[in-house]
């Protein structure tokens, strides 16, 4: 049997606040939007923050699958970005302690990077794990964002939080076994998949990272500097506005939308948007419109 601890080393000073929540993302698995990425890479942008623990990605990850990016000057090698897993210590704005979790989706050894966070889990007092990300779902971006709730026992969701979905097979990610796992140990862990218009889900969209941060504070009490953030998700809007506006065929498809969200969102006795059977416009159809969006933004 593999001693979990072996993934990963403590720092020399591990600060140890009272109970703190654990904020955690990985990349790798459906995030749509970067709803999830964004949000905890603004989170360490804004706050002052320090490694607590690091895995061993060597371990963790497969190279092959995701390699990691070198650089080449004229004739030699000059950089190496490897990944990093780690866990972080951060102060919210107003001085809050909590801690984050974010990097790779580890590809090997999920039972046992499981077992090795609960360790983590029980060695720094941790009082709830939350997670994020986003989820592509057939609605409009001129409508509010949708949140899909879970959590390892119902009493951690508010009343008025409902879910969109049934009882559905999806493939697992490391995220969710964390949930599924600790929360079975008698951890406390909840998360919000944030539901992200199909036709922004390959493109960054900071809309999707603030409804998920807002989550999390309602949630939490944490307070995160969000100024920055919004003022990014308001440009993209306008962006998108744009190239609406700009196209006859776009501007139809994206009203077909909003005629189906306000149609489910007037109607008490519907309980699934995602069971509706309107026609609505396919995702290839909306995101051929916005081939052109986005090479402009990755231009830019």
């Amino acid at each position: 049997m593999f001693d979990p601890t072996d993934l990963y080393k403590l720092a020399d000073d591990v600060p140890e606040p009272a109970e703190p929540v654990l904020l955690y993302h990985f990349e790798g698995f459906v995030d749509a939007g970067g709803a999830g990425r964004l949000a905890l890479a603004h989170v360490l942008d804004g706050l002052e923050h320090q490694v607590v623990a690091r895995f061993d990605v060597d371990r963790l990850l497969d190279y092959r699958s995701r390699r990691p990016v070198m650089t080449f000057d004229t004739d030699r090698w000059v950089s190496c970005d490897m990944p990093e897993l780690a866990v972080y210590a951060v102060k919210d704005a107003t001085g809050v302690p909590f801690l984050l979790m974010n990097g790779p989706e580890p590809d090997r050894e999920w039972e046992l990077f499981t077992r090795a966070v609960g360790t983590l889990v029980e060695r720094l007092g941790v009082s709830r794990l939350v997670t994020v990300h986003g989820i592509p779902m057939a609605v409009p971006h001129t409508r509010p964002l949708g949140i899909t709730p879970h959590a390892s026992r119902p009493e951690l969701l508010n009343a008025d939080q409902t879910s969109t979905f049934g009882r559905v097979q999806v493939p697992g990610s490391a995220a969710a076994l964390l949930e599924y796992r600790l929360g079975a140990e008698g951890h406390d862990a909840l998360g919000y998949a944030v539901h992200v218009p199909h036709y922004l889900a390959q493109a960054e969209y900071p809309q999707a990272a603030v409804t998920a941060l807002e989550a999390v504070t309602r949630d939490t009490g944490l307070v995160f500097p969000m100024d920055a953030l919004r003022e990014a998700a308001r440009r993209t809007t306008a962006e998108i506005e744009d190239q609406i506006q700009a196209s006859t065929e776009l501007s139809t498809a994206i009203s077909g939308l909003e005629q189906q969200y306000d149609a489910f969102a007037g109607g008490a006795d519907r309980e699934n948007l995602i069971a509706e059977a309107a026609q609505m416009p396919t995702g290839d159809e909306l995101a051929a419109q916005f081939e052109r969006f986005l090479a402009e933004r990755d231009d830019e």
